[in-house]
């Protein structure tokens, strides 16, 4: 079973733009938020203290958006085994009704804090999300 972390967003005045809804940018933000959240939150502690992610890749479906006031539940999942240093993060925000607005499968790379270099994804750093 999947390990999965949520938590709620709402459009506040500086996330909105000039059509009237929440930037693209923003969105971005808030899936860097949730990945950030969801690590500190479940990997273990000597991970955290050795290891940090930085993204490499984001791949984003807009389907729908809110606007000022609104709010969206977020939820963030690892889907599947790492692939060396990489692992696939998949993040989707739903409106109130259930609706899917925003997808995303964002791939992040982790790095070695004390060396600063690529680090391969071990089975047990990933066994607190999968």
């Amino acid at each position: 079973m999947t390990n999965t972390f949520t938590r709620t967003y709402t459009a506040l005045p500086e996330h909105i733009d000039e059509l009237g809804h929440v930037n693209n940018t923003v969105w971005v933000q808030w899936i860097q938020d949730m990945a950030t959240a969801h690590w500190d939150s479940a990997a273990r502690p000597q991970d955290r203290a050795a290891f940090f992610w930085v993204v490499v890749r984001h791949e984003i479906d807009y389907r729908g958006n809110i606007a000022l006031g609104e709010s969206v539940t977020a939820t963030t999942w690892i889907e599947g085994p790492a692939q060396g240093a990489k692992s696939l993060r998949r993040v989707e925000f739903a409106d109130a009704a259930g609706k899917r607005l925003v997808s995303a499968a964002t791939t992040w790379a982790m790095i070695d804090r004390a060396t600063g270099r690529l680090a391969r994804v071990r089975p047990e750093v990933l066994e607190g999300f999968l």
